[in-house]
């Protein structure tokens, strides 16, 4: 009865051991989303899915597929099949979905605030008044000066802004409020404190002061630039040949 018992025992360790292997093994990737190894990122479950696809989209190009006809400027976009351009024409293969229309302004991409705001949070882009209607920039446009006078501009490509938002685009909002944005940003103005605190620490500050205040005093007045700003002026002397007279 020994020798019969014994391989169902066998069996039975087998099993018990793949049951404890399997366990480990769904438990291990559970254990990496918890730690942040794995799993999907936070910073993209942020936004949908089609906002990074549109801001890289160049709009305003000719429909590949209508190029003859005088509708074929791509500057429609459909956020369910997200992908690329699309003219007029193209829509009629989208008519259940959802889509917007690009407009052009300086040259640059715009949606307006009607119809983009269904879809996403536009909080803290920067609204533009353009033929009536808000609109917004798709994409940063950096602005080499400031204006004088300007006390708000854009966290991330510094434009010139009005005081109650904080970006100029929604490429800048999405760059802005990302992690690793706002960690080097925190970096950047710790590393300046600490070299301003240095610099003042280490006696420089100090003697710019001296430099400034050190004036050297006025030498007095010597006998002979005295004797010259006293002397008169002399007697006019006649030219030598002032007085001869030549007859012809």
């Amino acid at each position: 009865m020994s020798e019969v018992a014994l391989p169902f025992r066998v069996q039975d360790f087998k099993l018990a051991i793949e049951n404890q292997e399997s366990t480990v093994r769904e438990i291990k990737p559970k254990n990496r989303r918890i730690m942040g190894a794995g799993g999907p990122d936070e910073e993209d479950n942020r936004w949908p899915p089609w906002l990074k696809p549109l801001l890289g989209e160049h709009f305003f190009v000719q429909c590949k597929l209508h190029a003859d006809s005088h509708k074929s400027e791509c500057n429609m976009y459909c956020l369910d099949c997200m992908n690329g351009a699309l003219c007029s024409l193209c829509l009629a293969h989208h008519k259940d979905h959802r889509y917007i229309q690009i407009r052009r302004s300086s040259y640059h991409d715009v949606i307006r605030v009607s119809e983009i705001q269904k879809y996403l949070d536009i909080s803290g882009v920067q609204t533009y008044v353009i033929n009536s209607a808000k609109v917004v920039f798709i994409n940063e446009r950096p602005q080499p000066r400031p204006g004088k006078g300007v006390t708000n501009t854009c966290e991330v490509c510094d434009r010139s802004l009005v005081d109650s938002f904080r970006f100029c685009s929604l490429g800048c909002k999405i760059v802005g409020t990302s992690k690793d944005f706002r960690k080097k940003k925190r970096h950047m103005a710790a590393m300046a404190s600490d070299s301003e605190d240095s610099y003042s620490s280490s006696g420089h500050g100090k003697l710019n002061n001296k430099v400034q205040n050190f004036r050297p005093s006025t030498p007095p007045p010597t006998s002979v630039n005295y004797r010259t700003a006293k002397r008169r002026k002399g007697i006019p002397h006649r030219a030598p040949m002032g007085g001869l007279i030549i007859q012809y």
